[in-house]
């Protein structure tokens, strides 16, 4: 099959691909960008590599849009309340405790189970 520029001389067509290719340079360097200002935002601090697989496996078990992020440091006072730090992953389980109260959210902490103030958590 012929190609679409295969009557042009060579220096042209080679010009044709450079532009191409600058085009699509150009077009990945403008979504890396914007992916770059989309993701972190400076309050959230990189995850280490045990908390990547750790929020996989939260993903794997239940799905991505029921993780959040915690926004604060959380210290359980309760019984079945979870101690977490400010930027861990989580995963929802029942936007509710027990009693029905739903300021009091069950979560998923990647092994440990239990209740966190809903205030203090995010979306991931």
């Amino acid at each position: 099959p012929q190609l679409p520029h295969g009557h042009m001389p060579l220096p042209s067509f080679w010009k044709v691909v450079e532009d191409a290719l600058q085009q699509s340079g150009a077009q990945l360097c403008a979504f890396c960008q914007a992916f770059e200002t989309v993701t972190p935002s400076p309050g959230t601090q990189p995850l280490t590599p045990a908390e990547e697989r750790k929020v996989l496996s939260l993903v794997s078990k239940h799905g991505p849009d029921k993780l959040y992020q915690v926004t604060s440091n959380i210290s359980g006072s309760r019984d079945l309340d979870l101690t977490l730090l400010r930027g861990q992953i989580v995963a929802l389980l029942q936007s509710a405790d027990t009693k029905g109260n739903t300021s009091r959210w069950l979560v998923d902490a990647g092994g440990p189970r239990g209740f966190v103030p809903a205030a203090k958590l995010r979306p991931y």
